[in-house]
């Protein structure tokens, strides 16, 4: 029997976690170790430097951040000296409905949503673009129902418990997998249909 994960501890973001959370979303180089890090589990300076094309000085200073964020952390019975080795923070990030923001945190809010949105559009495109030769990677499935707002959480509940099912920890993972972007969108369809334009 394979030991699946434990489920992540949820970490409740705060107004002013947004806005720190936006800034380091913001920064490529960040958002670069961050990813390189839930690939491969732990890394030094040297290491996220040297795959990422960057100085060791500009990645120690970008993990010094991240890690202030509690996105990552540092791997203290593996650090030496003025070598250091951070490891991902298994974290799974959440915005309470209601959250009370100011002004400048609600503008985060929005900002991370769209940068997320833009990466979401890209991802979608590329499935449907390449889903002939993706030899079965890419994988779409739209559906509507009708659900009460309680079967609305029992299902989102029984979704996250899949992905749980499905989880490996950073830097175990099976040599013949990849990296995939599963993403999950619940929301009333009672607006207006888009209008497409029609072929000439």
């Amino acid at each position: 029997m394979v030991e699946r994960p434990e489920k992540p501890e949820k970490r409740v973001l705060t107004g002013p976690d947004l806005k720190a959370f936006y800034k380091a979303l913001s920064n490529p180089v960040r958002r670069d170790i961050l990813s390189y890090l839930g690939e491969h589990g732990e890394a030094n300076s040297t290491s996220v430097a040297k795959a990422l094309g960057e100085s060791t000085g500009t990645t120690s200073y970008h993990l010094r951040k991240l890690a202030d964020l509690k996105l990552i952390a540092e791997i203290e019975e593996r650090s030496t000296g003025r070598e250091r080795w951070w490891k991902s923070l298994m974290t799974d990030i959440f915005t309470p409905p209601g959250l009370e923001l100011t002004a400048d945190e609600r503008e985060a809010a929005v900002k991370i949503g769209t940068l997320k949105m833009a990466h979401d559009l890209n991802l979608v495109v590329s499935a449907y673009s390449g889903y002939d030769a993706s030899a079965g990677w890419n994988q779409i499935y739209r559906a509507g129902l009708r659900m009460t707002k309680e079967q609305v959480a029992s299902f989102a509940e029984e979704y996250q418990a899949l992905l749980r099912k499905y989880l490996t920890e950073p830097g175990d993972h099976h040599p013949d997998s990849r990296r995939m972007a599963v993403r999950l969108v619940v929301v009333p369809d009672e607006g207006p249909r888009p209008t497409l334009p029609d072929d000439d």
